[in-house]
């Protein structure tokens, strides 16, 4: 069943972490953030919007990290019940995929509740300073819909808006995904 992001409180300060990646790495908040801006991905391996638009989002995101913009993606499923989205299988989509930028492991999804992340994909777009400027989509592309040769990179409008400028977009579409697969209480 697919979830939106039906709340965004701009400016807010970016949550710090520190968790595993993929490559064998811990990677902190500092160590992925860019120059230029950040964006924060919550994505997983097995949900069907994020599969539509995996190849867009690691184009993107080189793009993005060319222009000094730093890129992260966190999976913070319940591998328990999702087992496709367990950290051996992260790694195998890492690489299948080819991904530039730190797939990271929030196994207690304390990271995931931080950021008051709703599904994947999430992307939070940050200013230099680190303040929440994007809360938006990739782009208009969907499960058996992809976008249109005409389509905006909306991620990436908004970040070298962002970078520019310093201002948030005043049009921001929100994300639409599965739901984060939370952990039983």
């Amino acid at each position: 069943m697919a979830t939106t992001v039906t709340s965004i409180t701009l400016d807010e300060p970016a949550v710090d972490f520190k968790l595993p990646a993929t490559d064998g790495r811990t990677y902190t908040l500092d160590d992925v953030a860019g120059e230029n801006g950040t964006v924060i991905a919550f994505i997983c391996n097995h949900c069907p919007y994020v599969i539509a638009v995996i190849d867009r989002l690691v184009a993107d995101a080189q793009k993005l990290m060319g222009e000094g913009i730093g890129f992260a993606a966190i999976c913070s499923n319940d591998a328990s019940t999702y087992p496709e989205d367990s950290f051996p299988n992260m790694k195998l989509f890492a690489e299948k995929h080819r991904f530039p930028f730190p797939y990271l492991h929030d196994e207690s999804q304390d990271i995931a509740r931080a950021y008051e992340a709703v599904c994947t994909p999430d992307f939070f777009g940050y200013d230099r300073h680190r303040r929440l400027k994007y809360r938006g989509r990739l782009d208009e592309g969907r499960p058996n819909h992809p976008p249109s040769p005409k389509a905006r990179h909306e991620l990436v409008e908004a970040m070298q808006t962002i970078a520019k400028t310093g201002h948030a977009p005043d049009h921001q579409i929100p994300s639409m995904g599965c739901s984060i697969k939370w952990k039983a209480a």
